[in-house]
């Protein structure tokens, strides 16, 4: 019996098998759509758009040309013609379509297309854009705003009642009066160096506001005071901060000038002359308040090799090390911004800072119980049921 033909016929009929195979995939081929799409206003955009978001197809794996994109097409509840609004490229899962109107109600239908491959339709909810007055998903700091405000409000008012608001102790501040005491007796003046940055620098402010308490302690023992300044600015406000400081201890006569000197306009030239300052004048205290940078380490060394009292106070966390190693006391971050309220003692400046003190302590208590629902597990929906269910 011959068997090579039967042969070539099974051969054949494999081949055919073989070729068709390949092709039925391309045929039968299926691509998934993406889901959960969903239709939301767009806050505070005046009622002029909506944001269409979804999860992606599980085709789309975040690797970039997984699929081609997503084709988005809108209609309206009055007309049920699904229109092509756009084409977005493939790992984007949320779209603004823009120029709406408020008074119409959208829906929203999305589908993964990959070359002549087209998804099934996923449809979103009924949205229609709205004019907001105001953000609802900040209505959590509206409230702090409020209670913050309010705590300013009530505690001014009772530090003008003159009810006592309590206010740790802080050392450096404590020691200025001994300082200048000391500088009085040994009959040499008080340095102080509020920062070396611009009037537009926080911490050059808060410096300036200590420099007034300062110098009213000095006009009142008659201590020399010398505060050297970097820019013009800041120069011209501190020349006013003394001067007033003066006056209101009821020594204008005793204010000079040249107390509050522009000695240089470079970093370390500023420096150099302040060294030369500390060698020549030798003051009793040199007091350090407001914004610090590589200068100073060099400042406090020199300062500490004339046996002077160093007291000082920076935000710049990167300078404390080097205040803390060489100066007697340091007020570290927020106490330097404190320190005017704890020193000047006005009601505005203590009801501020009693009231930061509070919002601080609301905070710390919110962070808390929100790692603790973490930890337990407490989503939006358990707090959902467990309120607005009952």
């Amino acid at each position: 019996m011959n068997f090579f033909p039967i042969l070539k016929i099974k051969v054949l009929i494999l081949f055919f098998l073989f070729i068709s195979s390949k092709a039925l995939p391309q045929e039968t081929q299926t691509l998934l759509p993406p889901s959960n799409v969903v239709a939301e206003d767009v806050l505070l955009d005046e009622g002029k758009a909506l944001r269409i978001s979804w999860k992606l197809s599980p085709e789309d794996k975040g690797v970039k040309g997984d699929i081609d994109g997503y084709q988005i097409l809108r209609a309206t509840k009055a007309d049920s013609v699904y229109q092509e609004v756009a084409l977005v490229e493939d790992n984007i899962s949320e779209y603004e379509d823009e120029g709406l109107s408020d008074t119409v109600e959208y829906v929203y239908a999305v589908r993964a297309k990959k070359k002549d491959l087209i998804s099934g339709l996923s449809y979103s909810n009924y949205a229609k854009p709205e004019v907001n007055w105001f953000r609802a998903d900040r209505i959590n700091m509206f409230i702090l705003l409020t209670v913050f405000s309010l705590s300013v409000i009530l505690y001014i008012r009772r530090a003008k009642l003159g009810k006592p608001l309590f206010i740790r102790k802080i050392g450096g501040m404590e020691a200025v009066e001994e300082a200048v005491g000391r500088a009085t007796e040994m009959g040499k003046p008080v340095l102080f160096i509020p920062g070396i940055q611009e009037i537009d620098e926080i911490q050059t402010i808060a410096g300036l506001s200590i420099l007034g308490r300062v110098a009213k302690i000095t006009a009142t023992y008659d201590t020399p005071l010398i505060v050297p300044i970097l820019y013009p600015m800041a120069f011209a406000a501190g020349q006013e901060v003394v001067k007033e400081s003066y006056l209101d201890a009821g020594k204008p006569d005793s204010y000079k000038k040249d107390m509050v000197k522009y000695v240089a306009g470079e970093q370390f030239a500023y420096v150099a002359a302040v060294s030369g300052i500390m060698f020549r004048e030798r003051p009793a205290a040199n007091i350090f308040m407001g914004a610090f940078y590589a200068e100073s380490l060099l400042l406090a060394e020199t300062g500490q090799s004339t046996g002077a009292i160093q007291i000082a106070g920076t935000a710049n966390p990167h300078q404390l090390p080097f205040f803390i190693a060489s100066c007697d006391y340091t007020l570290m971050g927020e106490e330097l911004y404190a320190a005017s309220a704890y020193l000047s003692k006005k009601p505005v400046l203590l009801g501020s800072l009693k009231a930061q003190d509070l919002m601080k302590i609301i905070l710390v208590l919110i962070i808390a119980f929100c790692a603790v629902a973490i930890t337990l597990g407490w989503d939006q929906e358990f707090f959902y049921k467990l309120f607005l269910e009952r």
